[in-house]
């Protein structure tokens, strides 16, 4: 650890140690205006010189160039976090440094890159750096809830007609052993993001006392229903060109038969489809659609059969199987139990990012520049990103944040301690730098 290495570590804490827990359908100014006051002590050059555009808290900047020689490029990362609760080994939002870490939500996911975006710009403005495109930074205050900011950010851009190269936001980052069994350290960068959507599943009765139940009662129903979709998925599982070079890719580091299946993903895709689902839950999720059953109701009594009960289920849908697709796959396992389907909403799956284009392979130059011996890999992200709100702006809408994690650390993302190595801060930093200092 060097002292530049605590120097951003020590800015950084500033950033987490600001409350920006985001509520649905909720702005709270005062939270947010702290957080925006604690960016303009830290960055006093950006917010200077760059024009700023505020969305209820969410921030878009723009720093000009003076003959902009091709389309401009967006920096992003929302300055949100998910709530903190349970037992933290350091307080959530105490912004502790020890053992080598920054601690505290919002650490990874997502004010570390965040802080990195940031801290590129102000030091390439004080070295007297000019850029030779427009150069955006864009962050929400509500990515967390899917809130709006990102969208009308977006619609801003889009109503200005401004048309970007890439985009560069929150999704995969760097990691040793990302899928269990591919030795060495990956940079896992976001080239398709899967479709959302909630559906409703509701079963209707007679109702009635709970001391004389008929059968197939509604919540009866619908746990047969349930257990049937988990049993018997509806959903195919596909190879794409994306999965096919990520397995491709992954396969240099698997040793044995696995590994050559999966350097040759191409022609064994048939067999990887059969075989993902049934060994691999995450490798699973990145080649077909996934539902996972989050609310339940039936009667408001303890002892009262339910007239109706539903369930809900969460869906992420590929893109060969969307919310259409999906719809009716799931329609046709519901009549057996006597379900009815319902769309709450649903969107399908968002334009695939090219590995050979451009933009793609400047930011595996720039990787292999600041990561020496990190392998960047093309992958099917199985969350959700305020990257998918520009996709009328560019085609290459990168899902990718140039900071080291270990597994620890990806498990807090959402969960308990969550925090950052301070020696991948500085790494950071300079691939933002060079990202611009080459387009």
């Amino acid at each position: 650890m060097t002292d530049r290495d605590m120097y951003h570590a020590e800015r950084l804490r500033k950033m987490v140690m600001v409350d920006t827990v985001s509520v649905k359908d909720v702005y709270d100014s005062v939270r947010f205006d702290r957080f925006h006051k604690v960016l303009e002590d830290l960055f006093p050059r950006c917010f200077s010189t760059m024009e700023t555009h505020w969305f209820d808290g969410s921030l878009l900047l723009r720093w000009r160039a003076e003959e902009p020689k091709d389309d401009p490029v967006l920096l992003m990362s929302h300055q949100d976090v998910v709530e903190a609760s349970g037992t933290w080994k350091h307080p959530p939002f105490g912004g502790d440094i020890a053992d080598g870490a920054l601690w505290g939500r919002g650490t990874v996911d997502t004010k570390g890159s965040l802080y990195c975006i940031f801290q590129a710009v102000e030091e390439l403005m004080e070295e007297g750096f000019r850029p030779s495109v427009d150069v955006y930074i864009a962050s929400s205050c509500n990515e967390e809830t899917n809130g709006p900011g990102a969208e009308r950010t977006a619609e801003y851009l889009e109503k200005e007609g401004v048309h970007l190269q890439f985009l560069l936001d929150e999704g995969g980052m760097i990691k040793s052993e990302p899928l269990k069994g591919a030795e060495g350290r990956y940079a896992m960068i976001g080239c398709v993001e899967k479709g959302t959507g909630n559906f409703r599943f509701v079963a209707r009765g007679s109702g009635g006392h709970a001391s004389a139940p008929g059968r197939n009662t509604p919540l009866v129903r619908l746990a047969a229903f349930i257990l049937d979709v988990e049993r018997h998925s509806p959903f195919k599982s596909r190879m794409n060109a994306t999965t096919c070079e990520m397995f491709r890719r992954l396969g240099g580091g698997v040793r044995g038969p696995l590994g050559f299946v999966f350097r040759h993903a191409k022609v064994f895709s048939p067999l990887l489809e059969f075989l993902l689902p049934r060994v691999n839950r995450l490798a699973s999720a990145m080649i077909t659609t996934t539902i996972a059953f989050t609310t339940a109701k039936g009667s408001d009594g303890l002892n009262v059969l339910p007239q109706e009960a539903y369930v809900t289920g969460n869906i992420r849908f590929s893109h060969q199987q969307g919310v259409a697709a999906s719809l009716e796959a799931l329609e046709r396992i519901a009549r057996r139990h006597g379900v009815e389907v319902e769309v709450i909403e649903g969107h399908d799956a968002y334009p695939v990012v090219d590995h050979d284009s451009r933009a793609f392979k400047l930011v595996e130059q720039v990787i292999g520049e600041v990561f020496p011996g990190v392998v960047p890999v093309p992958y099917c992200m199985t969350g959700g990103t305020d990257a998918r709100h520009y996709s009328n702006l560019t085609a290459d809408a990168i899902r990718f944040a140039p900071l080291e994690i270990n597994e620890q650390q990806y498990q807090s993302i959402h969960g308990l301690d969550e925090n950052i190595n301070v020696d991948t801060l500085s790494r950071g930093v300079e691939f933002y730098k060079r990202i611009l200092g080459k387009v």
